[in-house]
């Protein structure tokens, strides 16, 4: 490189530049030898440039040395701008020029890498893993991290106009239960003992509060020793905030201009008021509590509409306190049976098992494995439950309600993926509050937190936390897009009694809440202010 400055990325030249003298430096993409007249392709995170190497304009030395380039050499080239002598390449920025060159230097030279550095590839997973910093080369892989840079330094920019203060928590910490299993790091000074890894700056956030921060925010590393699945990884990064002297309404409404700030950049204008809705009325429209609303099909109650049927599935499922719902898949009543089926085994992953379906034919007349059992006023009854028409194909499930949420929740989505129902540019932001406080969990056999021990129950619930612990609502708040959960989080309990109180249904002895939770507890007797958070996670944004 002596002597040589790179003046611009391969990406950043453009028609303004005809005329001037431009060094890139970057990776060679391509090189097509046409004997006398080569094509090299060079490409940096910004983009390719074509480089051409003419007999009638180039050195013969520069022509033999630019045919010898191969696959991922890394060369530098100075050569001048020139609008295209061929066609224009519309699938590229720089397609309307190219770069006469007066130098070539070969950088670095590299073996047949293992597979082609392109977007889109087909690479087995391993492969690419195996060798992930040539899968990183790959102009979508680049286009995400840069994107994801982004997406940190504009909630950066916009904390910081927020007032936040930005404040790193300590990684080497106490261990804390939240609901996955920590990570573990002995001790040198020490021997016997461990460090955790935070699963989250929860309790440390909530000790700046009450140390007067007011409003904090982190964009912090987080680690989770849990099995690995699509959108969870063990070691992942938070865009995490808290504030004091706030209700939800409050973190809602920062929080729904940061998404606005961000997506602006993006050219996607985020409509405020987020649309809210309930817990409740998410498991009982979609069948989740992150529902993906750019789609209709939502679930319908038909409980009372079959009650006394003749058909026991149904029967069954109510007289065991369970319930019966469906899911009007519209126009898809031609669906052949060996697909009906198929979708019947999706229903078993989810926990179903069986799925009773019903098409309405053009005719009037029913396709169906349980319309013999029924009357067939009471099958009208059931078709106009379902906004039924001819052409469309209804499926029930019946059983315990979380069963039946779980499994016409994901059909749902099955459906709309297999049907096309899914629009990538279409961004439907929800928030869901007033999540249940607590869930019961049959393998502890008691109520553990739905989110963490620290989160505030709806005010009004307050005195059903001994007799109904089930009912208690929580003052909770995810923000879903698309079906994604991309963040969370809560009003925090600040009074001590409250906080002994959910220990004490969670199974703590006060010994035990003091041991684990001691030294935020003990922080909590000096004054502590009203506080909320949320945190998103930075790579599901």
């Amino acid at each position: 490189m002596q002597g040589l400055k790179r003046t611009h990325r391969c990406g950043e030249l453009s028609a303004a530049n005809v005329g001037e003298t431009a060094t890139i430096m970057g990776w060679v993409q391509k090189n097509r030898n046409k004997g006398g007249l080569v094509f090299v392709d060079v490409r940096d995170r910004s983009g390719i440039i074509q480089v051409v190497f003419d007999e009638g304009s180039v050195d013969a030395a520069l022509i033999e040395k630019a045919a010898k380039l191969r696959s991922e050499y890394v060369v530098a080239v100075v050569g001048k701008v020139a609008k295209r002598s061929g066609a224009v390449n519309e699938n590229i920025a720089t397609g309307e020029i190219e770069i006469i060159p007066e130098e070539l230097r070969v950088l670095s030279e590299s073996e047949t890498p293992p597979f082609q550095i392109e977007e889109n590839s087909k690479t087995k997973e391993e492969v690419r893993l195996k060798y992930r910093y040539l899968d990183l080369r790959r102009p979508d892989m680049q286009r995400n991290l840069m994107m994801r840079s982004k997406v940190a330094t504009l909630a950066r920019q916009f904390m910081a106009n927020e007032g936040f203060l930005e404040i790193e928590t300590p990684v080497l910490i106490g261990s804390t239960p939240e609901g996955a299993r920590d990570y573990l790091v002995p001790s040198r000074v020490h021997p016997g003992s461990f460090y955790a890894l935070p699963q989250s700056p929860q309790l440390l956030k909530q000790l700046l509060m009450c140390s007067g921060y007011d409003r904090y925010f982190q964009i912090a590393k987080c680690f989770r020793d849990e099995d690995l699945r699509a959108d969870r990884q063990p070691e992942f990064t938070q865009i995490d905030m808290e504030l004091s002297f706030v209700d939800m309404d409050d973190v809602i409404d920062v929080n729904e201009r940061l998404l606005k700030y961000i997506f602006k950049e993006i050219g996607v204008d985020v409509q405020l008021p987020i649309q809210r809705m309930t817990w409740q009325e998410a498991m009982d429209r979609f069948g989740s509590d992150k529902p993906d609303i750019r789609f209709g099909m939502e679930l319908q109650d038909v409980s009372e509409v079959v009650k006394g049927c003749g058909f026991g599935v149904f029967t069954g499922a109510l007289e065991n306190g369970g319930t019966v719902r469906g899911i009007n898949a519209k126009g898809q009543g031609h669906m052949p049976r060996k697909k009906i089926d198929a979708l019947v085994e999706v229903a078993k992953t989810y926990g179903a098992k069986g799925l009773a379906y019903l098409a309405v034919n053009e005719d009037g007349t029913y396709k169906s494995s349980f319309a013999k059992f029924f009357e067939e006023e009471q099958l009208k009854e059931l078709v106009k439950a379902m906004d039924g028409e001819p052409g469309d194909l209804l499926l029930f499930a019946a059983d315990k309600k979380k069963v039946v949420w779980d499994v016409l929740g994901a059909l749902r989505l099955h459906l709309a993926k297999s049907l096309d129902l899914l629009k990538k540019d279409d961004f439907r932001f929800l928030w869901v509050t007033e999540f249940p406080l607590l869930e019961w969990s049959e393998e502890q056999n008691r109520f553990v937190a739905m989110h963490h021990p620290f989160t505030m129950p709806m005010e009004e619930d307050l005195d059903k936390i001994d007799s109904d612990p089930g009912a208690v609502r929580a003052q909770a708040y995810d923000i879903v897009l698309n079906g994604n959960e991309i963040g969370g989080g809560s009003i925090r309990i600040h009074q001590d009694d409250i906080q002994s109180k959910m220990f004490e249904v969670l199974g703590f002895t006060p010994e035990q809440a003091q041991k684990q939770f001691g030294f935020l507890l003990d922080a909590f007797k000096y004054g502590v202010p009203p506080h909320a958070g949320l945190a998103y996670g930075l790579d599901r944004l």
